[in-house]
């Protein structure tokens, strides 16, 4: 923990930085100490990673700019030092590691050649060495197997071990500072925790100093020594992260941590940032009563899906002539799903939730057993059949901005199922539809023109919900639907799914990995694990009572603050 005598490292003194003619650092000061983890939390736009950027010397150069301020590092004032200057400071005294992985890893090349880069790049190692010097990186990172990692192209590891790759790449100059910016946000609680932990080791063996960014003050507390909480630019509150965690002095630290959803507490609609700082009382339980009664007249009915022994086996062959090996990603799965019902499905990536979601979806066929709805089995459909079905079961994608064609405006993009589906006599009607679903889903009409390049990622996941809830399907995939999004904005759009299924009687397929998330929108739950199910029962009993250890070691790996 943090050595009070510690010198200052890095500080930042009336920083000011602009976007054209908009301010959005708006003259931050805080210090960065010797053998030091600082966090810094705030949602997207609080200007938390522009700062760090700025430490890094990789502010986009023709469109912002330092206007006040100053960044000293080690004694020396790196304000506006010039590129070549910043040469010798980045990657080799601060390092930075991004939150996404897979675009920052190069994909055309191995990973343990992109570690060797940065090596060759700061140090005079010898060739021979290099690699030496790679793997034993990879060791130190805890990598399993990492001669196979060193081999490998990054599509080839999971989303954690690409994350190891990336930190390993950033600690392989032993930086005095190490920059990490959202690092688990994509990432399973448990690996997400291994992640944490990991991080904390490195730190206590090399005494370097990690400034650590996220949106999530529960995990911020398992890891800083003192946390920073931002809100339109500005600093609003530092302190120790256990006086931030337990004693939040700000309005808006306290609604930040009063957004996600509790573990212990069920409401009728989760608190936002905004509802917070309105004081507008949200605060309506959902008694463990009201959750009987509607669980007895959901479970009353037939059951809308029924999915019976259902199997999904991929083929791969190694090399040329190397025999056909197979691989069962969903195995032997049955489950029902009753119509306005929500089901969560949680595990770690690779134990087939999304495969499952996909066979379900009739994208990618499964290879044994039944999918009914409504009695009918979907897996025997013909094409022309499947047009029909398409129009019952949508499905809401994780990514809203890659999912949505940014050359198409927002009103195109919602209309063009009605089109296909012809929904509506006229395309007029299409129109008047589209403006009446953005209204619903919170956005102005004024979106209807727009692009997908032009709205935050929140009102992103909104415009896709919208496009999905257009075919007014019964029955709704979520597959990571809120994973990307910021506490806030993740509680706006739980909310407006919960209201959607109220008002509109969907039925729900919620998979992620956040088991808080999941917990509060399901009925019942769904644990996967490599391929089959571990546990399946009413979400508050699997909470409160898991039966099996891998349920068990998911629920402790979920961030509960100090």
């Amino acid at each position: 923990m943090l050595d009070l005598e510690d010198q200052s490292l890095l500080s930042v003194t009336d920083l000011h930085i602009s976007f054209g003619d908009k301010e959005v650092i708006k003259g931050i000061s805080y210090t960065l100490n010797k053998n030091e983890i600082l966090g810094i939390v705030g949602e997207s736009g609080s200007g938390k990673s522009v700062s760090s950027l700025a430490l890094m010397g990789l502010l986009p150069p023709k469109i912002s700019k330092i206007t006040a301020g100053k960044i000293t590092y080690n004694n020396q004032d790196i304000t506006h030092l010039e590129s070549k200057g910043f040469q010798s400071i980045r990657g080799r005294k601060i390092a930075m590691i991004f939150q996404e992985p897979m675009s920052s890893l190069n994909p055309s090349m191995r990973c343990g050649k992109q570690v060797e880069e940065i090596l060759k790049q700061h140090t005079k190692l010898s060739k021979s060495k290099l690699k030496a010097e790679v793997l034993q990186l990879f060791e130190q990172v805890k990598l399993p197997n990492p001669e196979r990692v060193y081999k490998a192209y990054p599509h080839e590891i999971s989303g954690g071990q690409k994350q190891r790759v990336m930190i390993a790449m950033a600690i392989s100059c032993k930086p005095d500072v190490l920059i990490a910016d959202e690092p688990t946000t994509a990432l399973d609680v448990t690996v997400q925790e291994e992640i944490i932990l990991l991080l904390k080791d490195l730190q206590q063996q090399t005494k370097m100093s990690i400034l650590f960014i996220t949106h999530d003050l529960s995990l911020i507390s398992q890891i800083a020594d003192r946390v920073l909480v931002m809100y339109k630019g500005n600093i609003v509150e530092q302190n120790t992260a256990k006086a931030i965690f337990n004693n939040p002095q700000h309005k808006y630290t306290k609604a930040l941590i009063a957004s996600r959803p509790s573990l212990n507490v069920r409401l009728k609609r989760l608190p936002t940032v905004s509802s917070i700082l309105n004081e507008d009382d949200l605060s309506e339980e959902f008694t463990a009563q009201d959750r009987q009664n509607h669980h007895d007249a959901l479970y009353s009915n037939p059951p809308l899906l029924q999915v019976v022994n259902v199997e999904k086996e991929y083929l791969s062959k190694t090399g040329l002539f190397g025999k056909t090996e197979s691989f069962k990603a969903v195995n032997n799965v049955s489950f029902n799903v009753y119509e306005g019902e929500t089901l969560g499905l949680v595990g770690e990536s690779g134990c087939g939730k999304s495969t499952l979601g996909n066979a379900i979806l009739n994208l990618d066929k499964a290879t044994a057993g039944k999918i009914l709805y409504k009695g009918t089995d979907i897996t025997k459909l013909s094409a022309s059949e499947m047009v029909g079905f398409r129009k019952q079961i949508q499905i809401i994608f994780q990514d809203p901005y890659s999912s949505l064609n940014p050359r198409k405006s927002v009103g195109e993009t919602i209309m063009e199922p009605m089109l296909v589906h012809k929904l509506y006599a006229t395309k007029e009607v299409c129109k008047v539809k589209t403006l009446e679903l953005l209204e619903r889903v919170g956005l102005d009409k004024t979106a209807f023109n727009r692009y997908p390049h032009e709205f935050s990622g929140g009102q992103r996941q909104r415009i896709g919900i919208a496009r999905t809830i257009a075919l007014q399907p019964k029955l709704i995939v979520c597959d990571e639907s809120v994973s990307a999004l910021d506490i806030s904005v993740q509680a706006q759009v739980l909310n407006l799914l919960n209201e959607l299924k109220e008002n509109f009687g969907f039925t729900y397929i919620f998979i992620s990995h956040d088991l808080a998330v999941v917990k509060y929108m399901s009925d019942q739950l769904l644990v996967m694990n490599k391929g089959k199910i571990e546990e399946i029962n009413d979400a508050d009993t699997i909470y409160r009572n898991p039966k099996k250890s891998y349920t068990k070691a998911l629920i402790n790996a979920i961030p509960k603050g100090i």
